[in-house]
């Protein structure tokens, strides 16, 4: 498996960056911020596709009001089985989650070839299968 990289600076044609928002789309700190910087983020859009990248709201509540974000999501990336997602550790800066209560909603991701998640959420799905 491969795992997102730390820091992307640059996308090839068929690849979108994942990353957590908020509802209002201001894309100010964090993977946000590069998302408008380098791969088409639009200010005031918080939610989807928005030129090489995806935002997934992640300050408006609990873990429970982002799963269906992630969800649709993983929808899109079945749908979009050409391009290559490279998810980042959305809701883990800002937002205030920790890896072991974001990851799991992504446990359906896991098995998407064309789906890269950070190794740290890898680990806490692959420890949650395990138990």
């Amino acid at each position: 498996m491969r795992y997102t990289p730390d820091n992307i600076t640059s996308l090839g044609e068929d690849e979108v960056f994942v990353f957590g928002s908020n509802l209002a789309g201001i894309h100010a700190g964090g993977a946000a911020r590069t998302a408008v910087e380098r791969f088409g983020a639009i200010m005031g859009q918080g939610v989807g596709m928005q030129g090489q990248s995806y935002a997934i709201p992640t300050m408006q509540g609990g873990v429970e009001t982002i799963k269906p974000y992630v969800d649709d999501f993983i929808a899109l990336a079945r749908e979009w089985d050409q391009t290559t997602f490279y998810v980042t550790r959305i809701g883990c800066g800002i937002a205030g989650f920790t890896d072991e209560e974001i990851a799991p909603l992504f446990a359906d991701a896991l098995g998407l070839y064309n789906v890269r998640l950070p190794k740290s959420f890898v680990d806490v799905i692959e420890k949650m299968n395990k138990q």
